[in-house]
Formats: C-alpha cells, sequence, structure tokens
C-alpha cells in the first residue's frame, strides 16, 4: 500500500527540455519531502534513460539526486516505466532507492484500489505498430546489444530517433485512452481508480465504473495528481501556488464531481 496523499506526475522528458523544466520539478520534488506520503512516477522521466554497467545518462542527474533524497527522508517512490525510460535497472533501484516497475501495477494507494499503467501501446488500432515495434526495443538480446554501443553515440541515436514521440500531445485530446480506460474499469470490478500518462492531457473524471485520471506532462504544463483518502485531485505546480487545484473528484459517487478534459 501506497500512503496519503501521494502525488503523482508523469512526461517530464528530462534531456531535451529546457532547464526551467527541470528547476521547477527541483522545486517540486524540495516540496515532496514535507508534503508527501508516497510518489508515483507515471513513466518518461526521461527522454531516453538507459544503463550501462559502470556509465549512466548525464541529463537529468540533480533529479536523480533529489529523488534520493526523499526516498532517505522515508517517502516510497514508486516509478512506472513508460516508452522513453523503459531500460532501468540496479541505478534506479539500489542507487536511488526508487521502486521501478515495467508494466501495469495494481495495488491499493491511499485507501483506493488502483491500478496504474504509463499508457503506451494500449489503444487498438492506433498503436499496432508500435507494440510490435515495442516488442523488439525491449528484447533482452536488443538490450544487450545497445550495450556494446558507446554511450555518447547510443544517446544520440535514441535522442535522435525519439523526436516524434517526446513532442507528441494526442491528436484527440486523450479521448482514445480515455476509452480504453473506462472498458479496463469495466472489465476489472473492485478497481476504484486507474491511471495512465503518455498523452500529455490531463483528465481527471468520474465513469460509471470507477475514476479514471491522468497527470498530463510536466514538460509543458506542470500538472500532478494527489490521492487522498477522500478524494483525488488535479493540479497544477508554481512556486507561489504549489497545489494549485484544477479539478476533484471525490470518493463518495454520490456526490456531484468536477472533471478537467
Amino acid at each position: 500500500m501506497l500512503p496519503a496523499p501521494c502525488f503523482v506526475f508523469s512526461d517530464v522528458h528530462l534531456g531535451v527540455t529546457p532547464p526551467q523544466v527541470e528547476r521547477s520539478l527541483l522545486g517540486f520534488l524540495d516540496h515532496l519531502r514535507g508534503a508527501a506520503g508516497s510518489v508515483i512516477i507515471n513513466g518518461d522521466l526521461f527522454d531516453f534513460w538507459f544503463e550501462w554497467r559502470t556509465v549512466m545518462p548525464r541529463a537529468g542527474f540533480k533529479v536523480l539526486a533529489a529523488l534520493a533524497r526523499l526516498v532517505d527522508s522515508g517517502v516510497p517512490v514508486l516509478w512506472i516505466a513508460g516508452n522513453h525510460d523503459c531500460w532501468g535497472g540496479e541505478l534506479l533501484t539500489n542507487d536511488v532507492g526508487v521502486t521501478y516497475h515495467v508494466g501495469a501495477w495494481s495495488g491499493e494507494v491511499a485507501g483506493w484500489r488502483t491500478r496504474i499503467d504509463h499508457g503506451d501501446g494500449l489503444r487498438d488500432v492506433e498503436d499496432r505498430r508500435y507494440r510490435l515495434l515495442r516488442g523488439v526495443l525491449r528484447h533482452r538480446w536488443s538490450i544487450r546489444a545497445f550495450r556494446w554501443i558507446h554511450p555518447d553515440l547510443g544517446s544520440r541515436i535514441a535522442l535522435g530517433s525519439s523526436q516524434a514521440s517526446r513532442t507528441y500531445r494526442a491528436r484527440d485530446g486523450g479521448e482514445g485512452l480515455r476509452v480504453v480506460a473506462h472498458r479496463q474499469l469495466e472489465a476489472m470490478p473492485g478497481t476504484d481508480l486507474l491511471v495512465y500518462g503518455h498523452s500529455h492531457v490531463p483528465i481527471l473524471e468520474r465513469g460509471p465504473a470507477g475514476v479514471y485520471a491522468n497527470a498530463g506532462t510536466w514538460m509543458d504544463d506542470t500538472t500532478f495528481l494527489t490521492i487522498r483518502e477522500d478524494a483525488i485531485r488535479l493540479h497544477r505546480w508554481s512556486e507561489a501556488n504549489p497545489e494549485e487545484e484544477l479539478a476533484a473528484v471525490p470518493r463518495v459517487s454520490s456526490v456531484t464531481t468536477t472533471s478537467a478534459r
């Protein structure tokens, strides 16, 4: 179980973002040391992450150090792998101290029975080709072969090939993932909350079978979610107003809810 309040953010794409994006995230992580009971990173913290045996990407070093300080302060951090940072390993788990998880994660978050998935490859038709490519990129032989490439060259190749997807904001306004989310909620009785990322579109709404939430993107807009026992909320971060509330869904289904789409 991840304790309340749980803060959820995703899609920062460190390594290709302007310096102010990293600075705002560092301020947010510093805020969390006194505010969070737990933290979930729902994928694509980095635009590219790969662990060679003795080398790590340089981008985002300060953020990893801030995450390590957060974990050392007693705040558990769950990192769901995204399509840009799915090659994590011992550095993240042993040195930084996060729980790094590839694939969908199910468990209890602040009393809500929750399923969390980055969201890549879930749309039936639109993501068909990507699902084939994902199988190749994540295969153990592909990972082993990539380790033989010099880190400078490997990083250049990866960042060049990811340009389209890192600037991607769902053309359908997140509707494709929204449809998948509510379909999955109907297929998983007993699940209170389903959280996706990937689309870069913040959404918080209650459907017939449960609540669907998407934190949006920190790269373009510093939005995030909080999960507490009484409600789930969508926020925007700034130093002047660290938890500006944009929308809320209370736990009791009979209460009128607010949606951000």
